[in-house]
């Protein structure tokens, strides 16, 4: 007698983790992204335990020709982790961290987290640069690129990626650093999730235990933004400001009547002694008027969780993203005017600062191409109703056409969302070709086309 196997029961004899999919009571959990913009329905979720899971979901969805989603932490805005009809990757329960005090390197899981791995690495006294929300998926926010609060001193999260274990197309795990397959490695470090799935990642740390930080807030104003233009790009590389343009919070720290309108907020991380603390406050005192200030010494973890619950998963979000060389006044003048008529308390602006150790890498040396940049801006709408969709797209997408004349072609990947396919080859400038290459050789047929593509 000839038995017929289900072919989900293959897979699901195939994986230790759990494969879920419709009609399982956990399917609509399962299937859920921090981005409520993105309400997809795949066919399959396998919750991946270890690599082996990963390379039997990968062989099933290329078998079964079903378009693959990739998820770590779920951050991404354009909602690249979930698809409909397809199969999801779930890495969520792969978030084990492994430091190495004395090499001062550290390997994470594929699934884990910021907030996971600066828990690790702070109980050994060291850091690397990570996200500035700590539910933010390390893998994600690393293939990127990698911009945060450690950036100026230690340089982007990809700059310190030593080393990674890739699930590749053909579901084969590839082990890539500088001298093992070197070009894969290359590409990894700012290429996105273009080439495969990273389940596990080698970093650099670098010593960073208390950080002096928080929030010192100012009217929303041109001057002001001019003020922290100028002193962020003289001040010493441990010293990191965000510049973050919201409407006020209603946070005890800031005066009842700035609650709910347009403010300025320098969102400071200082890496160096606590002798110089006070210096610290003397620069952001110079940036105008302060009208509201929370800073205190803290463990580095914590600098990472500032906004957390202001930013839980089940929000709308729509995001856009620039480079810029400079800061000039056509560009503040947007910033201010957009600013000014943020759609709702959840919305920001933040203008990172990515020059110092960001500038000492070569523009070739990783995929990430902008390294002539010194500003990276990154704005949109988020908000909590499904019915004010529109609105909030519609004004982040006049805030980008105004920016677009004062910053440059390109932007950060993981700010792009999923109507800005038309910018990826820009976003990879003279690196573009090298990166085609490399997703010929490791991805020609695209499999892994969820993402900020770069076809074959």
């Amino acid at each position: 007698m000839t038995t017929i196997t289900d072919p989900l029961d293959t897979l699901r004899g195939a994986v230790r983790g759990t494969v879920v999919t419709r009609g399982d009571p956990s399917y609509d959990v399962s299937r859920r992204v921090y981005n409520a913009l993105h309400d997809r329905r795949p066919a399959v979720v396998v919750h991946a335990v270890d690599a082996a899971d990963v390379i039997a979901a990968v062989r099933y969805a290329r078998e079964h020709d079903l378009p693959l989603a990739v998820r770590g932490g779920s951050h991404s805005v354009a909602g690249f982790g979930t698809v409909d009809d397809g199969l999801v990757v779930d890495l969520s329960r792969m978030r084990g961290v492994r430091v190495d005090p004395e090499a001062r390197t550290a390997r994470a899981d594929g699934g884990a987290t910021w907030g996971d791995f600066n828990h690790a690495t702070h109980a050994f006294g060291l850091a690397t640069t990570g996200g500035v929300i700590s539910t933010t998926g390390v893998g994600g926010l690393t293939l990127g690129g990698g911009m945060g609060h450690l950036a100026r001193r230690s340089g982007l999260s990809c700059d310190n990626l030593l080393a990674a274990d890739v699930v590749t197309a053909e579901g084969t795990l590839v082990s890539c650093d500088a001298e093992r397959d070197p070009e894969l490695f290359w590409a990894l470090r700012g290429g996105g999730g273009n080439f495969g799935v990273a389940t596990s990642l080698v970093f650099r740390l670098h010593p960073v235990a208390d950080v002096f930080g928080g929030l010192t807030c100012y009217p929303l104003d041109a001057d002001v933004i001019g003020a922290w233009r100028d002193m962020i790009l003289a001040a010493p590389e441990e010293l990191n400001v965000i510049l973050v343009l919201a409407l006020g919070p209603e946070e005890p720290f800031l005066p009842e009547r700035w609650h709910g309108r347009p403010i300025c907020a320098a969102f400071t991380c200082f890496s160096g002694p606590a002798s110089e603390d006070e210096k610290v406050l003397a620069r952001l005192d110079g940036l105008g008027p302060v009208i509201g200030r929370f800073m205190e010494r803290m463990p580095y973890p914590v600098i990472n969780t500032i906004f957390d619950e202001q930013l839980p998963a089940g929000l709308y979000h729509y995001w856009k993203g620039n480079f810029s060389r400079g800061l000039t006044d056509g560009a503040i003048a947007a910033h201010v005017e957009y600013g000014a008529t943020m759609p709702s308390l959840e919305s920001d602006t933040a203008i990172f600062p990515i020059d110092g150790a960001c500038h000492r890498v070569g523009p070739e040396e990783t995929a990430f191409a902008y390294r002539d940049a010194c500003f990276s801006h990154s704005f949109g709408g988020t908000w909590t109703d499904a019915a004010d969709s529109e609105r909030n797209i519609a004004w982040t997408r006049a805030y980008d056409t105004a920016l677009r004349p004062h910053t440059q072609e390109g932007g950060y990947v993981n700010f792009m969302d999923t109507d800005d396919q038309d910018r990826v080859r820009v976003n990879y400038r003279q690196n573009w070709d090298r990166l085609r290459t490399v997703k010929r050789r490791y991805d020609p047929d695209n499999v892994f086309r969820l993402n900020q593509n770069i076809a074959p």
